[in-house]
């Protein structure tokens, strides 16, 4: 899922998304509440029409979000207070605000309120914030519920709920044990990629997904570039968002089969090949290295719009030849041949 933070992909159109063949994207819902708010989204015929997005949203609760504001912000078992990033003012999210507000703007795919904590905080916390979530997630079941008695929409949105557990194997496997047993539509795994050393998520999550329902579709949240994707597949993950793929875009830098490449490096000056000779994109169609070069040096948009759209079609080539792959029984290999390409040619 391309990250849409505020309803919008950063440096790329809606009609472009739909050309690359993507059918949902993700928004966030802390984000969003603060700027346009939740009744401006809602009086616009909610987040598809406002957006002019006709696929699936799936929305993040604004756990992540609200954990990275330590500073400005205060957990409570009732829910989380914090500080406006805008303005200062002062506001409240609820296990069961959050579903009422997803439900609010027409979320396809709703998220749950969860404590998302840093990798290094010890047992007696990390318990605590587990078991708040696993509270959080209870209450959240209970107000979806509500909503779908009293609506007489025929709007039937899925809802998610977020395994947490730290960095503490047996918390993890309480966490996913729990919201296993529980009536949601899909399971995510939180937590994972805020900071620790990539051996030590596969390995958290290698042990989170030996108790999770595997008949539940499973999300890894915020994980997206392509050798973590295709670990990940391996672990049974069959979801993923992540800004990634944009933010180098904007960054200057880009994946090919041969490895990520950063379009400043001088040996591109003279490079009138596309970025990824085995790439369809409309970028690699159209343009050459040297040219998209030239518009990153000028500080020209043009050059994040370009390298955006080419990173985002690299990622949904992996996951669509990663899902022939499975389908004829040789993930394997094509993960291993994929890694050993990727890795040993990365050009700098």
């Amino acid at each position: 899922m391309p990250v849409g933070t505020k309803a919008t992909v950063k440096a790329v159109t809606q009609q472009q998304l739909n050309e690359l063949g993507f059918r949902i994207i993700l928004g966030n819902l802390y984000h969003l509440y603060l700027q346009p708010g939740i009744d401006i989204i809602k009086e616009a015929g909610g987040i598809h029409s406002f957006m002019s997005w006709n696929k699936g949203i799936l929305t993040d609760s604004g756990g992540f979000q609200v954990f990275s504001l330590s500073k400005i912000r205060k957990v409570t078992d009732d829910g989380v207070e914090f500080k406006s990033i805008i303005d200062g003012s002062t506001h409240f999210f609820s296990p069961q605000n959050v579903i009422d507000m997803q439900l609010d703007i027409g979320s396809d795919i709703i998220m749950v309120l969860d404590e998302c904590i840093h990798f290094t905080e010890d047992a007696v916390y990390t318990r605590d914030a587990a078991e708040r979530t696993l509270k959080w997630a209870g209450l959240s079941i209970k107000q979806m519920n509500k909503s779908r008695r009293i609506s007489k929409r025929d709007y039937k949105p899925a809802l998610f709920g977020i395994i947490q557990g730290g960095f503490i194997k047996g918390i993890r496997k309480f966490c996913a044990e729990s919201i296993s047993q529980m009536d949601f539509d899909g399971i995510a795994i939180g937590g994972l990629s805020v900071g620790e050393r990539r051996d030590i998520t596969i390995d958290i999550l290698k042990n989170t997904t030996e108790y999770v329902d595997r008949e539940k579709p499973l999300y890894l949240m915020g994980l997206g570039d392509p050798i973590g994707i295709l670990d990940s597949i391996y672990c049974g993950v069959d979801m993923f968002d992540c800004v990634l793929p944009t933010r180098i875009s904007r960054m200057g830098s880009a994946y090919t089969e041969n490895g990520k490449i950063n379009i400043k490096n001088k040996r591109f000056s003279y490079d009138f090949g596309p970025i990824d000779r085995n790439c369809s994109c409309y970028t690699c169609r159209n343009y050459s290295r040297s040219y998209i070069k030239h518009l990153y040096k000028s500080n020209e948009i043009l050059a994040a719009i370009l390298l955006t759209i080419h990173n985002l079609k690299f990622i949904s080539d992996l996951l669509f030849s990663s899902r022939n792959a499975i389908r004829i029984g040789k993930f394997s290999k094509f993960r291993k041949d994929f890694k050993k390409k990727y890795s040993n040619n990365s050009i700098k």
